[in-house]
């Protein structure tokens, strides 16, 4: 346990008709696993992050859920997002997958919930994804889950859900977003639906840390390439969400807020846009 700190910043954003917001900054725990992922976490806290990001997939909610019962942070402080892959056979199995997350992420037998969960990709089809929503709706209904979006989803997959979703549109829409990514039809489609976007791998996983355009951007502004994408995501509207079990890069992830991009600047990493062929993970697909 430690002193409480202040957030990184106050500023947290609205989600589309609910009385909750998000914060503007998330921390992500992709790969992160055991006591580590708890160290990362409690780090992460300490330095003034308020959203954590996990999923079912990455195997660490527990380990999650016990950082944030050992931050010291009172739960409605910290904001926890996390995403089902796959449904059960049915709604019922589909939301028994839901409730187990939760109890893992914030373990009060009474009163526990998730801030956000999100249905973790589209590719499971088109039953799946109705199946995945529907149980989401349940678990909102039911008070264990506060707001609830998509991920990795593309024009199409959203405006499918009109069929049979009760709640539309999605609250977010989490995608890989950097500048040689950036999914420009799906931003404007999800920025028109007032749909928050949040932004994976941010960093492009340091694998463009050496382009000429964002060092030398960097070496102007006296900050890292990192800081630099960080700051450029912030400025675009989205909610970026780093990764690192560094603590001296989780700190400097978040030290972003001091300074402010150029508008010849943010031209600059704009124009390194590649479309699909600049995902490292996976651009959507906007026609189903």
């Amino acid at each position: 346990m430690f002193p409480t700190p202040k957030p990184i910043i106050s500023e947290a954003l609205p989600l589309l008709n609910s009385p909750h917001r998000i914060p503007p900054l998330g921390f992500g725990v992709y790969q992160s696993h055991g006591s580590k992922c708890v160290a990362s976490c409690l780090k992460a806290f300490s330095t003034g992050y308020r959203l954590v990001d996990t999923a079912q997939y990455y195997g660490n909610e527990a380990q999650v859920g016990h950082a944030v019962r050992e931050s010291g942070l009172a739960r409605s402080d910290i904001f926890i997002t996390s995403k089902i892959l796959s449904p059960g056979e049915d709604v019922d199995a589909t939301y028994a997958r839901i409730e187990a997350s939760v109890r893992k992420l914030d373990s009060r037998k009474e009163g526990g919930y998730v801030d956000l969960f999100l249905i973790h990709s589209p590719n499971g089809g088109s039953a799946s994804r109705k199946l995945m929503w529907l149980a989401l709706e349940r678990a909102k209904s039911l008070g264990k889950v506060h707001d609830i979006g998509v991920s990795n989803y593309g024009i199409g997959h959203i405006e499918e859900m009109r069929e049979y979703a009760t709640t539309w549109p999605p609250v977010v829409n989490q995608i890989e977003l950097h500048p040689w990514c950036q999914q420009r039809e799906t931003v404007a489609f999800c920025t028109a639906h007032n749909i928050v976007i949040e932004a994976y791998c941010p960093l492009v996983r340091n694998q463009k840390a050496g382009d000429a355009t964002l060092v030398g951007i960097a070496a102007a502004k006296g900050k890292s390439p990192g800081q630099v994408l960080l700051r450029w995501s912030l400025q675009k509207g989205w909610v970026p969400l780093p990764k690192s079990d560094s603590p001296v890069r989780i700190e400097e992830n978040a030290d972003i807020f001091s300074f402010k991009l150029s508008r010849e600047e943010m031209a600059a990493l704009d124009g390194l846009d590649r479309g699909r062929s600049g995902a490292i993970v996976q651009a959507v697909t906007n026609e189903i």
